[in-house]
């Protein structure tokens, strides 16, 4: 456990982590402070903080698993302890971190006796396990388990229904959430005349990410939500019969990107990552969910493709013309 003394500035705004500790290999725990915020400020920032941790932030699990020998999601297997319904729920509380996006594979095939563990899931390389240690089952007797599993990265949690089974693969409750608890509170003081508060935000996380890397993510993450706002000048988009559709933008974006095709003497498409490009990060994480990597990739989607990724904005478009602009530019 780390503890610091809280010192308070008058000055300027400052943060720190005046705690921090891991309770286990899935819990970890951070207290942090801002301060001096004037009266109000505190709980605007701490309410905003918390659903920004819970809510905006990127885990990894395991959404589905898929077997020869089971025949539905509450049978039980001879050679095995727990039921079918008993290790899907196992499977649900092993901690993935990783980078990736969209569906990956992973799959156990252990020969019996003795017990399974998260260590027996052979993973694709941008996932590690958190707890090795975590329990998935019990083979009593010389039986050969073999299961399929689906690998996904997002955010919130997704409540599997019963009906919801492809290729009698069974769905799993999948809680993508990182951060397993997110609150604050407040504390007054008066500075001469002047009544200011220090904010204090508790953050626990499930170990994928440490609570101060929640914290910064979760920072980024409203930032950018708020920068459409920073803009100086208003973006006109038109409009027909108040529907929202785009017209312009998106004609001279696929028009700028035919440009680019067209000089493919000089510019290969296919070569060029989105990873090189300045994006703001909820902007490369569309694109990167929606398995677009290279310009080439951008340019072979239409502008209602692109319009009905999640979370790809009306005012994204000028971000990706800027990019073209500046690699036609280069070229």
């Amino acid at each position: 456990m780390v503890r610091e003394k809280i010192s308070v500035s008058t000055r300027t705004l400052k943060w720190k982590c005046v705690e921090s500790r891991a309770d286990s290999k899935r819990l970890y725990y951070g207290r942090f402070i801002l301060s001096p915020l004037m009266k109000g400020q505190a709980d605007t920032i701490g309410i905003a903080m918390r659903k920004a941790l819970l809510g905006e932030i990127e885990g990894t699990c395991i959404t589905r698993a898929k077997s020869e020998k089971i025949p539905h999601e509450y049978s039980t297997i001879v050679g095995i302890q727990e039921s079918v319904h008993e290790i899907l729920m196992n499977l649900k509380e092993i901690v993935l971190r990783s980078n990736l996006y969209g569906t990956r594979d992973a799959s156990i095939c252990v020969k019996g006796p003795g017990y399974v563990t998260a260590q027996d899931i052979i993973l694709p390389p941008s996932v590690e396990i958190v707890d090795n240690t975590q329990h998935i089952a019990n083979l009593t007797g010389p039986i050969n388990l073999c299961i399929e599993l689906k690998i996904e990265r997002n955010r919130g949690y997704r409540i599997q229904t019963p009906n919801d089974f492809q290729d009698a693969s069974y769905p799993i409750d999948a809680v993508f959430m990182p951060v397993r608890n997110a609150n604050h509170s407040i504390h007054s003081y008066v500075n001469g005349n002047e009544k200011q508060e220090i904010l204090f935000l508790e953050i626990c996380t499930n170990g994928s990410l440490t609570p101060k890397e929640a914290l910064h993510e979760a920072s980024r993450n409203l930032i950018d939500l708020f920068i459409p706002f920073l803009h100086a000048e208003e973006e006109n988009f038109h409009l027909k019969n108040n529907k929202h559709k785009v017209t312009l933008p998106l004609f001279l974006f696929h028009e700028k990107l035919a440009k680019l095709r067209k000089k493919k003497k000089e510019i290969a498409l296919k070569y060029i990552f989105i990873d090189q490009s300045e994006l703001p990060p909820r902007i490369y994480n569309c694109l990167k969910r929606s398995n677009i990597h290279t310009l080439l990739d951008l340019l072979n989607n239409s502008p209602d493709e692109l319009m009905k990724m999640q979370n790809f904005r009306i005012e994204d478009v000028k971000h990706i013309l800027d990019i073209l602009e500046m690699e036609k530019n280069f070229a």
